[in-house]
């Protein structure tokens, strides 16, 4: 028999709908909810009681510090996490940079509330329960299991504001797919270096590029608690001509500043050859960010930064998803 800690944080999954609004539940109904399954042991523990948005990077923490202590202890065979979908995939890839791949772990949500006409927050908490008790999820890093589809928790995205079929893994695709009564997986996943770190530095930010984007902004960010900056740059990693040079004054103060592109699809790399193109910012010491998104690139970042290492070390740590 497989045993399977539940620990929940809150979100749509545990809310309910009422005269066309959704609210948080003093009380979570999913433990109250019914998983049928002779082979599975399922354990419950509320940690949390949040919506996502109110989710902090010290929540991240909190959450990776009780994984750990269930993984040190040998609680369990298996660990599913409930997680409003906003963020989710920020503390997806949190746990997956700070969590050593002992047993699975494994996030999910809801996008319709728990009394809310077709909701799937009981059917994405079972399929994450199945898929957390699979022998083959096993070594395939943190897991995110929605809507009968199981993504690496390093590139899943929510790609829509209200659809069920929100999350999605732009470019490589989901790992695996849940069925009636199996779990089968499709592709492997390259292992990454593991931080496990106990606390967390302030002072990393994302910004986005666009058109136009005034240097001030650069300028304001370039103070002393600064310690990282992640820019989701322009089609493969470039930037307006006019921010070249407060970026470099980023540089020369020590600030680590990481280029991903934002784009939904594609890798950012040095290609442009002049003033605000990649390899331009290349030169310049801008490190390119291969396969992440920008919300995952700053949590890389800041795990990176609150772990210690030195300029090189995190340029070498951030250039590639799987490093």
């Amino acid at each position: 028999m497989k045993k399977i800690l539940a620990l929940h944080t809150g979100g749509t999954i545990s809310m309910s709908a009422s005269n066309d609004t959704v609210k948080t539940n003093e009380q979570n109904p999913l433990l109250d909810s019914q998983f049928i399954n002779k082979n599975i042991d399922l354990v419950n523990e509320v940690i949390l009681n949040k919506p996502s948005e109110h989710i902090t990077p010290d929540d991240m923490l909190i959450i990776k510090k009780r994984v750990k202590k269930a993984l040190d202890n040998n609680e369990c065979d298996g660990i599913v996490i409930t997680h409003g979908t906003d963020t989710l995939e920020e503390t997806a890839y949190f746990l997956d940079l700070t969590i050593e791949n002992k047993i699975p772990v494994v996030l999910t949500g809801a996008m319709r509330s728990s009394n809310e006409l077709g909701s799937d927050g009981v059917y994405n908490f079972q399929s994450a329960i199945l898929t957390a008790a699979s022998d083959e999820a096993s070594d395939k890093g943190v897991l995110v299991v929605m809507n009968d589809e199981i993504h690496t928790a390093r590139f899943v995205t929510k790609t829509h504001t209200t659809n069920v079929d929100t999350f999605r893994t732009p470019t490589f695709g989901p790992l695996g797919i849940v069925y009636k009564r199996d779990i089968r997986f499709f592709q492997a996943l390259v292992n990454q270096h593991v931080c496990d770190i106990d606390h967390l530095e302030k002072g990393v930010y994302l910004i986005k590029a666009y058109a136009g984007i005034p240097k001030e902004i650069f300028e304001i960010i370039n103070r002393p608690g600064t310690k990282g900056i992640v820019i989701e740059g322009l089609g493969a990693g470039n930037l307006p001509v006019e921010v070249v040079e407060p970026i470099q004054a980023l540089i020369d103060n020590d600030i680590t500043v990481v280029m991903v592109s934002r784009c939904y699809n594609g890798l950012a790399e040095p290609i442009y050859d002049y003033v605000g193109g990649g390899i331009d910012l290349e030169r310049m010491g801008v490190v390119f960010c291969q396969g992440l998104n920008g919300q995952k690139a700053r949590i890389k970042l800041q795990v990176a930064v609150s772990a210690g290492m030195n300029s090189k070390d995190i340029a070498k740590y951030m250039h590639d998803a799987v490093s």
